[in-house]
Formats: C-alpha cells, sequence, structure tokens
C-alpha cells in the first residue's frame, strides 16, 4: 500500500499532520451531529463521514482513503456542494484551504511509521534461506 513508513521525527511530523486533520473533523463531525433530526440526508451523510474519516486519520488507519475522503470534503465546503450546518469549521476559505493543503498532504506522504497502517502494511524482513540458489537458463 505504502513505500515507506518513517519513524523518528519524520513520523512525528506525519503523526502530526494526521492529527491536526484527524481533530479538525471530528469535532467538524460532532459539531454537526448535535441536532441530528433538523438535518438534511446529505448533511447527516457527510457529518458521518467527516467523524469516520477524521477517526480513521487519527488512529491511522486507510489514511490514504480518509485523506482523500477529507480533502474532497474540504474542496466541497469549500465550494459550497452541501450544506453545513451554522459552526462550520471550514467556512473561512482560508481554513478550508488549509485542511485541503493537509489532507492532500498526507495522502502523498502516507501515515507514517505511527499507524496502524505501519502495523498491518509496515516493512516486513524477507528471509531468503542458504540453500536457494537463482534459475539458470
Amino acid at each position: 500500500m505504502f513505500s515507506t513508513f518513517p519513524a523518528g521525527w519524520p513520523g512525528a511530523g506525519l503523526l502530526l499532520l494526521r492529527s491536526v486533520i484527524g481533530v479538525t473533523l471530528v469535532a467538524q463531525g460532532i459539531g454537526d451531529l448535535v441536532d441530528w433530526n433538523s438535518l438534511g440526508l446529505v448533511t447527516r451523510a457527510v457529518a458521518v463521514l467527516s467523524l469516520v474519516s477524521g477517526t480513521s486519520l487519527l488512529i491511522g488507519y486507510l489514511t490514504p482513503l480518509a485523506s482523500l475522503v477529507a480533502a474532497l470534503m474540504g474542496v466541497g465546503l469549500a465550494l459550497s456542494w452541501f450544506q453545513s450546518p451554522s459552526p462550520n469549521l471550514f467556512d473561512i476559505r482560508p481554513a478550508a484551504g488549509f485542511a485541503i493543503a493537509i489532507a492532500v498532504a498526507v495522502i502523498c506522504l502516507g501515515p507514517g511509521a505511527f499507524s496502524v497502517d505501519a502495523r498491518l502494511f509496515g516493512r516486513r524482513e524477507i528471509i531468503i534461506p542458504e540453500g536457494s540458489r537463482p534459475l539458470e537458463p
């Protein structure tokens, strides 16, 4: 799924990026779901999607997919493709732009070593047995 899972300071930086966008999405999703009964179907779907993708980014599970969802939701909210209830964290265009940029950066860089993805798809050690020889033509 990913080519590298950097640890150390680069891994901490990726954890910070994932955390910033994840907390923002979770807060937006919870804020949207507070008044569940008065929301339309699209707004409910966006709120649940925001909550799920934010949680996925926080733990680092299926990070590219969650980041793609986050970026598309940021673009949709910035361009007013769908309406969000009044306490909208992406209401200001620069805030939406920053969220989109962070989500795209996480798509490009991957989750880092401090994630569930690193545990599931991370570095593997390949052991080649001593007696194996290459096939001769």
